[in-house]
């Protein structure tokens, strides 16, 4: 889950906790509005942490070089 998804369950879950008065005799649309709103601040929280992690890493490259030009090492 992306920054775009937390904020599209923000706003649905605003629209259905807030927006909404109409009521069903099996769903609440109210109570599912704000788990709407919860997942969507969790959704949020995690991917902004992902994205820090991502930034602390650091990679470092390792270029070997031969040189076969040069004088043969000696042997033994």
């Amino acid at each position: 889950m992306g920054l775009g998804v937390g904020i599209f369950l923000l706003v649905v879950g605003g629209i259905l906790a807030f927006g909404v008065r109409d009521q069903w005799s099996a769903i609440d649309l109210t109570a599912i509005g704000y788990v709407c709103l919860v997942v969507g601040v969790l959704a949020l929280a995690l991917s902004l942490i992902i994205q820090q992690q991502r930034r602390k890493t650091s990679h470092t490259s390792v270029v070997e070089r031969r040189d076969d030009r040069g004088t043969p090492p000696p042997t033994i």
